[in-house]
């Protein structure tokens, strides 16, 4: 090795640099390249999974602020009905207004597609302020109530207290679970019946 020429060990050092690099720096170059790869596809899942959680986060707020919605709608328009409540409440209502219930006939449900009708006669004996300051009342209460075909006749008997007589039905409403398919329809797929 001594007797060659400069060029002998500079072609020497060529081939020993060249198998280094096929049998090293090669074989890593490609791993390295592999992982870069493998790098960019992980943080672009992660950039989709961040995305989706943020999507989770806002349809999971909004899911909340519908549960409180719904919560507070079914104090205005509850899932069943609560007669002995109800009564009590009007009762209360008419008391505080200085009436006498004279009449209270429940009757039965009108089923639509999502609630039903509940209208209750009433008949309460009292004067013409009291009977306002009880509509004032029962349009504060926490449940829907709409009063229809009211009729005011005054009293036979006549005293400060006692002047007119008053019915009218108080119609409430409740939800349904599950929503009444008309008759002569098929349900939807999925759709209870």
């Amino acid at each position: 090795m001594k007797s060659w020429p400069w060029y002998g060990y500079l072609i020497l050092a060529a081939i020993i640099f060249g198998l280094v690099f096929a049998f090293f720096f090669k074989p890593r170059n490609e791993e390295l390249q592999k992982l870069r790869a493998d790098r960019q596809k992980i943080e672009q899942e992660v950039q989709v999974l961040k995305a989706k959680k943020l999507e989770l986060d806002k349809v999971e707020a909004d899911l909340a602020g519908m549960n409180k919605t719904l919560k507070e709608l079914e104090v205005i328009i509850p899932q069943k009905k609560e007669i002995s409540d109800i009564l009590r409440r009007i009762q209360q209502l008419a008391f505080d207004s200085r009436l006498n219930i004279t009449k209270f006939a429940p009757k039965g449900e009108t089923r639509q597609v999502y609630y039903a009708e509940w209208p209750i006669p009433i008949e309460v004996t009292g004067n013409y302020h009291n009977l306002a300051v009880f509509f004032d009342r029962l349009s504060r209460f926490s449940r829907i109530f709409n009063v229809e075909n009211v009729s005011i006749r005054s009293s036979r008997t006549q005293t400060d207290a006692l002047t007119i007589t008053s019915a009218f039905t108080a119609k409430t409403y409740f939800f349904l679970e599950e929503p009444v398919v008309p008759a002569g329809t098929k349900a939807k797929p999925g759709v209870k019946q």
